[in-house]
């Protein structure tokens, strides 16, 4: 539906989609059910959207594609191994798209964010609370140690995020293709 509304032509597409459970009962609890929920939704969502998309990009013969990764693709997480195992696979996926759809001018990038300031993490449900209740800690506390887990020590603004997300898809990074991009305030360490 969205590429037909789209009108026949698509310059831009931004895959932007994810849900990070956390599993705070260890690997063991997580059911076949669940992974393929998170897999379906982490993966294959911007798998569909791409595959619907990426044929009128190359009709065009230009375009870019952004993806919203997660730092979790390069730092796992056991708290949410198998968000962590589908935006692996969705970074690779993109990188492997961008050598193959490269020559015919179309660019593909992915960003990874941190912690991010949305109701994924600070909402009712979301990672702090849920966290919080399996360590006995409050969710400021859990909010606290992830922030301070950070070089900048905050999390990320999701306008921050926007912001790389609008540069990658415009002309300005005309030769940026199949890189992923950190916007994690120091959260993984360089060596």
């Amino acid at each position: 539906r969205l590429v037909d509304a789209a009108g026949g032509r698509i310059d831009v597409l931004v895959n932007n989609v994810g849900s990070a459970p956390a599993r705070t009962g260890g690997f063991l609890s997580v059911t076949d059910e669940q992974w393929r929920r998170t897999v379906d939704l982490n993966l294959l969502t911007a798998v569909r959207v791409t595959r619907a998309a990426l044929p009128v990009m190359l009709a065009a013969g230009r375009g870019s594609i952004v993806t919203v990764g997660s730092v979790n693709a390069t730092l796992p997480d056991p708290l949410v191994i198998d968000y962590s195992a589908g935006k692996a696979a969705l970074v690779a996926f993109s990188k492997a798209l961008s050598k193959e759809v490269g020559p015919q001018g179309i660019r593909v990038n992915t960003v990874s964010p941190g912690p991010v300031e949305t109701e994924l993490w600070l909402g009712g449900g979301g990672v702090a609370e849920t966290v919080s209740a399996a360590a006995g800690l409050t969710a400021e506390e859990v909010v606290a140690q992830a922030s301070g887990a950070t070089v900048t020590g905050r999390f990320s603004k999701p306008s921050e995020v926007a912001d790389l997300v609008l540069f990658l898809a415009g002309d300005r990074a005309g030769n940026i293709t199949g890189s992923d991009f950190l916007i994690d305030g120091g959260f993984i360490p360089t060596w």
